[in-house]
């Protein structure tokens, strides 16, 4: 530990986005920076490119949004940044349930049709 505490060996540190359900059935976003400090988002994004996702997501999110046209803009969004094409290979879509808070993630299949119909 000594070692680590002086300057420039610091190793890298890690971001996360944490989705949820309260039990008032409220879905909930967080960010959890490598400080340790976390911030509660409607919409965001985290990466390579975030400032532009982030600034697109401000324009395209609404609160009254539809599973389908959440999962559309979430397509978009990461569009906007990605480098190459976009498949069901290459990408993965996770979506915390509403009714049940139970967490799941689209098959290939599912990430196919939405890609298809965002085409």
């Amino acid at each position: 530990q000594e070692y680590t505490q002086s300057g420039g060996v610091r190793p890298f540190g890690v971001s996360l986005l944490v989705a949820g359900v309260d039990a008032d059935k409220t879905p909930r976003l967080y960010q959890v920076d490598p400080s340790g400090a976390y911030f509660g988002w409607k919409a965001t994004a985290i990466g390579k490119n975030y400032v532009n996702a982030k600034n697109f997501l401000e324009k395209r999110y609404q609160d009254d949004m539809e599973l389908e046209d959440a999962i559309h803009t979430a397509l978009l969004t990461l569009r906007e940044g990605f480098e190459g094409e976009m498949t069901c290979k290459n990408i993965e879509v996770g979506i915390v349930s509403s009714t049940d808070g139970k967490f799941r993630t689209l098959t290939p299949e599912e990430i196919q049709d939405y890609l298809d119909e965002a085409n």
